[in-house]
């Protein structure tokens, strides 16, 4: 499941859980966009359950869509990633260091607290 709702103005929710394919992760891509288009200075909260790499085809989406997702950057200031998963947390603050402008902070799951502070704070 992939699901993404604009919360509130200039803040987007991003929640993955289990296995993505093509359909979902195509269903996901055009929403983020859609919710994206009038944020500027935005934060993200990604909250990450149950993780599962995606098959295959799905990152072939995402593959199609980095274009897109690259335009996106510039219109969101800070993410917060939630995760019980160490690695991805780790994964997730470097990417933050090769996006200028984004700042990328990780948070185990339960400080969910913590990372709403942290965006908060922006």
């Amino acid at each position: 499941m992939l699901n993404i709702e604009k919360s509130e103005p200039g803040r987007v929710d991003i929640h993955f859980s289990g296995k993505i394919n093509a359909e979902d992760m195509e269903a996901a891509l055009q929403r983020l966009i859609e919710v994206s288009e009038d944020v500027s200075d935005g934060r993200l909260f990604y909250r990450i359950t149950d993780f599962a790499v995606p098959d295959a085809s799905a990152l072939a989406v995402e593959f199609r869509y980095l274009p897109s997702l690259f335009g996106l950057i510039g219109k969101y200031k800070r993410c917060a990633v939630v995760c019980d998963k160490e690695w991805v947390r780790t994964v997730a603050e470097l990417e933050g260091l090769l996006m200028p402008g984004l700042k990328i902070k990780s948070f185990e799951a339960g400080q969910e607290d913590d990372a709403e502070d942290w965006l908060a704070a922006a």
